[in-house]
């Protein structure tokens, strides 16, 4: 059996997508950093044209790269500082209020267990003194323990370190080398398919342009929600902990997560009740919905033209396949992919083979 030169190409093209998501599956950890660092270099390239631009060629390239990645180094860092004000408010009242959180929360579970029968004893001074014998009876095991735990929280904190000096530094010169690293690229594309090519570069850049506007979007309208939820509800410091869970939610799951325990312990030390857990269950569980079912596939989905379903579907089929790094790249490359199904069934349904 013979394969015709398109079969052929198009298996050639097949296996070199799957050694591709092999390759990042294996050093997933090791291009995470690298893969952040080139989302942001496209994301950016444009504002470092528009100052070159503006300069007309006067401002060195090199001050407008320092300049633009400065720009955002300050926002990210305003995004942290968010956090400031919520432990500096949260750190002293949790010294305040955790024994009166225990003693009230004896007050309540002990007389409903009571009525089937169960007693307990929740005691701070006794529960500290059972911990005390046990690291007493235990201390060999909880050193060992300890130290492993002291270990690993070393190498985590190590890898975030070099993280935050890698991503910078990776940023700096794909922002310095970007047009230069797509021209090497472009290179190998033969002269007959360079116009093809061109054509779907065009098409995926103005489907991935919408993708990072729409995104911006849905960070922003998530901000105001949480921040006019927490703060209906009466919340001391809605702002901060609701401006700060829209916009890290760059970073899928874990922005959020971050945000709604800040929410409830913010919520357990001022009000001391359930009222907390029915703020935190209402404002983020209603806004989870609005962000997962109408504001990502309205103003993410139909701008990149994915339908609902197919954007849920790709944010779990890329995590699922490369874990955290393919939850930030699932949209962006969902994109990509889905221009060049348009351009494989545009193809097939032209074709002879179609048509019989």
């Amino acid at each position: 059996m013979q394969f015709t030169p398109t079969q052929t190409r198009a298996a050639a093209w097949m296996a070199i997508a799957v050694l591709a998501v092999l390759a990042l599956r294996a050093l997933g950890p090791v291009l995470a950093p690298f893969v952040v660092a080139a989302v942001l270099a496209y994301a950016l390239t444009p504002l470092v044209d528009r100052l070159d631009a503006v300069g007309n060629g006067r401002m060195p390239r090199l001050l407008a790269v320092i300049l633009v990645e400065l720009i955002l180094l300050l926002a990210l860092l305003s995004l942290v500082l968010l956090i400031v004000p919520v432990l500096v408010k949260e750190i002293p009242l949790m010294r305040e209020q955790l024994p009166l959180l225990f003693d009230r929360l004896h007050g309540t579970l002990s007389p409903w267990l009571a009525q089937f029968g169960i007693k307990i004893a929740l005691d701070l001074g006794s529960l500290r003194a059972q911990l005390v014998e046990y690291l007493n009876a235990n201390a060999g095991d909880s050193f060992g323990s300890l130290w492993s735990s002291l270990k690993l929280g070393g190498s985590v904190a190590l890898t975030v370190v070099g993280y935050l000096v890698l991503i910078p530094v990776a940023l700096f010169y794909l922002l310095m080398d970007w047009k230069r690293l797509v021209a090497r690229v472009l290179e190998l594309v033969p002269p007959r398919a360079r116009p093809s090519v061109d054509s779907f570069t065009a098409e995926a850049d103005q489907v991935l342009g919408q993708y990072l506007r729409g995104q911006l979007l849905v960070m922003v309208s998530m901000a105001v929600f949480y921040s006019v939820g927490l703060a209906l509800f009466g919340l001391d410091l809605a702002v901060p902990i609701g401006v700060f869970t829209g916009l890290a939610m760059f970073v899928p799951y874990v922005g959020f997560g971050i945000g709604m325990v800040l929410a409830l312990v913010a919520g357990l030390l001022e009000f001391a009740s359930l009222k907390a857990l029915v703020m935190v269950g209402v404002v983020y569980g209603s806004g989870q919905m609005l962000e997962g079912f109408y504001l990502t596939p309205r103003f993410v989905g139909e701008r990149i033209g994915l339908h609902p379903l197919a954007v849920i579907f790709a944010l779990l089929a890329f995590g699922q396949l490369l874990g955290f790094v393919g939850v930030l790249i699932a949209l962006p490359a969902s994109a990509v992919l889905l221009v060049a199904i348009r351009r494989a069934r545009s193809g097939y349904l032209s074709s002879q083979l179609y048509h019989g």
